[in-house]
């Protein structure tokens, strides 16, 4: 006679729930012995529900593919809209193209700030299940697997503009062709008559600052130049970082006649450091930018850079989330809109 198996608390309430696709909440409460309103506060973000009960109902609502029905509660007109960082005039840029289509559809905007971690906290999730969004946008951040199916779970749809990493085929995203854009950065530099060129890049732990090193190294090879290690410094996206870059390739002993920063922050930077040498743009040096913000225009020289149409991202990200509030699938998951590339006074042929 066999000894008869004990079920963990897990298995049992497994067992308790039908075995189609899709529980319904009666069924997600009886498995997890609380009440259907119990469930259903979960479900809504509310703080009244004690951590262990919320963590069974969540394991369970995953475990059997729950997902709300759409219009089977009411949505607020909102937005959601979260940044890691939002303090530069490169977050002004996407917030002006997700609010062009929210003020289109009569709907309202939500701003949030990770304080620089790529994925928001849990803090952040419960107050977007208690909202109740039409949907999410994530900029330059990503959800972790648990919060992904939190969002699903609510039938609220999300997006990823610029995503930090690969967010996966099953996560709607848009980007921009970033190993297109340091290509023809570092293919006009090259055109000019640079040899040494050196690179600002943005931190490697982005995958947009590792595809635009890829495009300068690129153009360099096909340009059949050495690519010297001592020429490529990593840095935040921050005027600050692309200073500090810029002073220390600029006191190499064989300096680079032409810098392409990893963005116009960066540039800037670049600038800074090239004045307190004392060193001419574009005379004594070339500097090529990246994203076009509106600023690049009026400083002095006016910033050869790569157009990133970040307001039209924006604008593209905030429309497939209203797709999918509505039900309507995409044709693809992944959106990469073209760079190009706007000469203006920072670059010229180096001096002889």
């Amino acid at each position: 006679m066999s000894p008869a198996k004990v079920q963990s608390p897990q298995e049992k309430a497994s067992a308790d729930v039908p075995s189609q696709s899709t529980a319904t909440l009666a069924e997600i409460a009886r498995a997890a012995g609380v009440s259907a309103p119990t469930v259903s506060k979960v479900l809504n973000g509310r703080a009244d529900v004690a951590p262990g009960t919320r963590t069974r109902v969540e394991e369970l609502l995953l475990l059997h593919g729950y997902r709300r029905r759409r219009g089977s509660t009411a949505q607020s007109q909102l937005i959601d809209l979260v940044f890691h960082e939002l303090d530069s005039s490169w977050a002004m840029e996407v917030v002006r193209g997700v609010e062009n289509v929210a003020r289109e559809e009569g709907l309202s905007l939500v701003l949030s700030e990770s304080a620089g971690r790529l994925t928001p906290g849990q803090t952040w999730v419960d107050g977007v299940l208690a909202r109740r969004p039409v949907g999410v946008i994530l900029v330059l951040s990503d959800l972790t697997a648990a919060q992904r199916a939190q969002l699903t779970s609510r039938n609220i749809p999300f997006a990823v503009v610029d995503p930090a990493g690969d967010p996966g085929d099953d996560v709607p995203s848009v980007g921009t062709t970033n190993w297109q854009g340091g290509l023809a950065a570092t293919r006009h530099l090259t055109g000019l008559g640079h040899r040494r060129i050196g690179v600002v890049s943005g931190p490697s732990r982005m995958m947009c600052s590792r595809a635009r090193v890829d495009g300068y190294r690129a153009a360099m090879e096909t340009a059949g130049l050495p690519l010297d290690p001592a020429l490529v410094r990593e840095g935040e996206f921050s005027h600050e970082d692309g200073y500090n870059a810029g002073l220390e390739l600029l006191r190499l002993p064989e300096p680079p006649t032409a810098i392409f920063a990893g963005n116009d922050l960066q540039a800037l930077g670049v600038y800074e450091a090239a004045r307190e040498l004392g060193l001419r743009i574009p005379e004594d040096l070339s500097v090529v930018g990246f994203d076009d913000l509106p600023l690049t225009r009026w400083i002095g020289p006016p910033l050869t850079t790569v157009r990133q149409p970040l307001i039209e991202m924006a604008e593209t990200a905030a429309r497939l989330v209203l797709d999918l509030s509505r039900g309507q699938q995409p044709a693809t998951t992944r959106v990469d809109l073209a760079t190009n590339l706007v000469v203006r006074s920072s670059t010229a042929a180096p001096r002889v």
